[in-house]
């Protein structure tokens, strides 16, 4: 009976592009650190030019043949890459569902007020949801409660469109 191998763990693949000594081709397209083409060179030719100038060979497009490398800080490069990465987290808004309660038997003003901040949450992005809230023996006139529903609805109708009606 024979026996079989396990199967070979493969080396976990660094994220991020290759930089300096880790690049392992024979000749490189090269561009310089303020964006120069200076044509295809030896590899050992393009880190001395990095190693002068006081920066990384960082292989910016591997699939290319010869694979294209820039002359850049690459500490500097990542950490401007984090701060764009937070700037743009911080400027997203996550859409919250608001949710106003009317009852069945609610004034006219207050009615005004629930609409006036229904109208603010959906200006700032929000979805709003309307309850109608009924006890004891309001539950015996339905009626009422849609009749406030479809008031508040129409009052948001220039904003807003329904989504569901329940």
């Amino acid at each position: 009976m024979a026996m079989r191998r396990p199967p070979r763990e493969q080396a976990a693949k660094p994220s991020g592009p290759r930089i300096n000594q880790r690049i392992r081709v024979k000749q490189v397209r090269l561009v310089d650190d303020e964006g120069n083409m200076k044509g295809v060179v030896e590899i050992n030719d393009a880190l001395a030019m990095a190693a002068e100038k006081g920066l990384d060979l960082v292989e910016i497009a591997p699939e290319q043949r010869p694979p294209v490398c820039r002359l850049m800080d690459y500490g500097k490069f990542k950490y401007e890459q984090k701060k764009k990465d937070q700037a743009s987290k911080r400027k997203q808004h996550q859409v919250q569902v608001k949710e106003v309660r009317v009852r069945p038997k609610i004034a006219e003003h207050d009615i005004e007020v629930k609409v006036r901040k229904a109208r603010q949450f959906l200006e700032e992005g929000d979805k709003v949801q309307i309850n109608c809230l009924f006890r004891g023996r309001e539950m015996m006139h339905k009626d009422l409660g849609i009749k406030v529903m479809r008031e508040v609805c129409s009052r948001l109708q220039d904003i807003a469109k329904i989504e569901t009606k329940r």
